[in-house]
């Protein structure tokens, strides 16, 4: 990969808000000798042009950074506020450390409201010993996101409009890659943002329906309205198996695992 023309992205985790296996759960998947059906909390962590970019803050966070050897953020795109997405918010500050520069939050104004609340200590009163130097950004529209060592880089987002529920959230699109967890519906204007991707990453919880989320079937056919070169499948429940789901799906679609590794065009 050379960094001018190619995106690196590694999937962090792709469970749903209980993660995979359920705590006090014995059912096939949470049991599944598979390491592809035991799954931590949602979130991406993307490297293009000498930036490096986090997609959501969940619970898991350190443990995923760890696994991952994570060295640097030098922001965070929020694509909404629930806690599996943003409760590891504090554990940014050890990427603080050895530079003092303010890392920046983006997310969509309710969301970026919500936060505040949530996280008063960091974004409102600054009070907490120790406290993250985090910035608060709101979406409004496309935006640029700057290395924190080098001024120099930077890349472009185009946020995602999408529906979770009753909750309007965000999808982001980085050069070839789109994502978009906790998707209940895709509105038509936002379809166009989504032209001729390589890779396409889709909330696919389970196949009962659900009011936030998408079933396997209707992911399925969102993904191949899209058309991407290649989907992978996130935010899965512990009602689907890995085989089973990789089996049942379309050629140039998959489930996606944690750990998983790809690369897509700048």
């Amino acid at each position: 990969m050379t960094e001018t023309n190619r995106i690196r992205v590694e999937i962090l985790g792709t469970g749903t808000s209980t993660g995979v296996p359920v705590l006090n759960c014995t059912c096939d998947i949470c049991t599944s000798p598979d390491d592809r059906d035991k799954r931590l909390r949602c979130s991406v962590y993307v490297q293009a042009g000498g930036v490096h970019l986090l997609i959501d803050t969940g619970p898991d966070f350190r443990q995923q950074a760890f696994r991952s050897v994570i060295k640097q953020v030098d922001a965070v795109l929020i694509t909404h506020h629930h806690f599996d997405h943003v409760m590891g918010m504090d554990d940014l500050r050890p990427f603080l450390f050895s530079n003092r520069t303010a890392i920046p939050v983006h997310a969509e104004p309710g969301s970026a409201d919500v936060l505040r609340s949530m996280f008063s200590y960091i974004f409102r009163d600054g009070s907490y010993p120790g406290v993250p130097r985090l910035e608060m950004h709101e979406i409004r529209g496309p935006f640029e996101v700057t290395s924190r060592e080098d001024v120099n880089r930077s890349i472009r987002i185009t946020p995602i409009p999408a529906v979770h529920g009753s909750l309007d959230m965000l999808g982001f699109r980085i050069g070839g890659f789109a994502y978009l967890t906790d998707v209940s519906e895709i509105p038509n204007a936002s379809f166009s943002l989504l032209d001729d991707l390589d890779v396409l990453v889709l909330d696919a919880l389970r196949d009962r329906p659900h009011p936030m989320h998408m079933t396997i079937d209707q992911a399925v056919a969102v993904a191949g309205k899209i058309g991407a070169k290649q989907t992978y499948f996130t935010h899965m429940s512990h009602e689907i198996l890995h085989a089973d789901f990789e089996k049942r799906v379309p050629a140039g679609m998959s489930p996606a695992y944690d750990g998983l590794v790809f690369e897509a065009s700048h």
